[in-house]
């Protein structure tokens, strides 16, 4: 009946049993045969040599990511509900040691190519004005919409035409990936993104992300970086054995499409009331105040989203028997 958040679904019996077959001496920090795994396992699901290192936040994975692609006195172009501008207190300017972020407007927390471009041609080449250094988009976006193969590749072209660092949050990654049906590196360094912030605390990981680098020459400083800021942890094992239990068997996919066809129902029974196409596994609705504390009358709980709207938030363990309580109840306001 929680529909909050998808952070705070229970953890895949799956990475549970990995954490448990981990739970033996090893080599310490990311020196164990667990972590040595990471650069193969993520290279055979991407098709292509990566550099991949656990974080233990969302937070920590895009920070990290933007500080490798940008420098103190530079600026990181991103959407003006762009999680890094939003919801991360100020992580991207601490990590990066100053660097601006600049933002951008567009439909549904969606960069248009058209948009970046116009942007770009504003800023002149001179010292007094930041000069934009990367550009990072969500996908699922904060909105639940998701960017298509073309549409990053769109992106990806302006960014090499500006020689622009490419990062994507891919928070809910999985869920674009699964939305769209395509292969991962699609969405990905075939369309330009030179680093990934994998998201699998919202998919049923427990404390872990992947920070995934499509130039492996990003990585070495990078891993001083992790250190310094704290999140080089003394038992890496556990991390990097989450990380792989959901690679086994595509469990990170099948998760990300129980969680989208738990939102489908959802969006089904909304109609109209839909605020955005439901793409990925959030669906944000138009409720009045009266009709949302009808809902939590009947023991749904969901977040407001502003006057007038609620955000609803599925995750890889609902079923669809889960789900069409609510549904039904949307459908009867």
């Amino acid at each position: 009946m929680r529909f909050f958040s998808d952070n705070a679904a229970p953890v895949s019996p799956q990475v549970l049993a990995a954490l448990a077959q981990a739970d033996h001496v090893d080599a310490a920090y990311d020196g164990d045969r667990w972590s040595a795994r990471l650069d193969g396992a993520f290279a055979d699901l991407f098709e292509t040599p990566v550099s991949v290192m656990w974080v233990t936040t969302g937070t920590a994975a895009n920070c990290l990511a933007l500080a490798a692609l940008c420098p103190p006195f530079g600026g990181v172009l991103c959407h003006q509900d762009a999680h890094v501008e939003t919801d991360e207190g100020g992580a991207p300017e601490f990590y990066t040691h100053g660097a601006k972020l600049m933002t951008l407007p567009g439909d549904g927390a969606k960069i248009a190519p058209d948009a970046l471009r116009a942007h770009l041609a504003t800023i002149r080449n001179d010292v007094h004005q930041v000069q934009p250094h990367a550009l990072t988009i969500t996908n699922a976006t904060e909105y639940g919409r998701v960017y298509t193969p073309d549409e990053v590749a769109a992106l990806g072209a302006l960014c090499r035409e500006h020689k622009l660092g490419f990062h994507m949050d891919g928070a809910r990654f999985a869920n674009a990936v699964a939305s769209l049906g395509c292969h991962p590196a699609d969405l990905s360094w075939r369309a330009g993104v030179d680093a990934l912030s994998f998201g699998f605390v919202k998919n049923g990981g427990m404390m872990a992300e992947a920070l995934v680098f499509f130039d492996p020459t990003l990585a070495a400083d990078t891993l001083r970086r992790r250190k310094r800021a704290g999140h080089l942890l003394s038992k890496g094992r556990y991390l990097a054995a989450q990380l792989l239990a959901m690679l086994e068997g595509d469990l990170w996919l099948s998760n990300a499409r129980a969680a989208n066809a738990a939102a489908t129902i959802i969006g089904n029974a909304a109609g109209g009331r839909c605020l955005h196409p439901v793409e990925a596994n959030e669906v944000f609705i138009r409720v009045t105040a009266e009709e949302a504390a009808i809902l939590r009358a009947q023991g749904f709980d969901f977040y407001d989203w502003g006057a007038g709207a609620a955000r609803l938030v599925t995750s890889w363990h609902h079923t669809a028997d889960d789900v069409q309580p609510l549904a039904d109840a949307i459908a009867a306001l």
